[in-house]
């Protein structure tokens, strides 16, 4: 599955740097290992999206119901990787 997603310009950057391998979000869309996030990025200033977009895979999740001390109720930790 594809989930199209927005990015803040400086989260953007350290996706695309290697810095940032990891997406936390609200898990309201069933993510699942494997699964291909398209980071858009989007200036919040402007209140549109940029040109510039990226892929990643998703592999790994972590749910509240696997950490519920470390992970706030309804949230999700992705471990990502640009696709190829």
């Amino acid at each position: 599955m594809i989930h199209e997603l927005r990015i803040l310009p400086e989260y953007y950057d350290a996706v695309i740097n290697g810095l940032k391998t990891f997406e936390i979000r609200k898990d309201d869309r069933g993510y699942r290992v494997g699964d291909t996030l398209r980071l858009r990025e989007y200036d919040p200033d402007k209140a549109k999206y940029t040109n510039r977009s990226t892929r990643v895979i998703v592999h790994y999740l972590l749910r509240y119901d696997d950490a519920p001390g470390l992970i706030k109720e309804g949230m999700i930790v992705m471990a990502i990787r640009r696709a190829a």
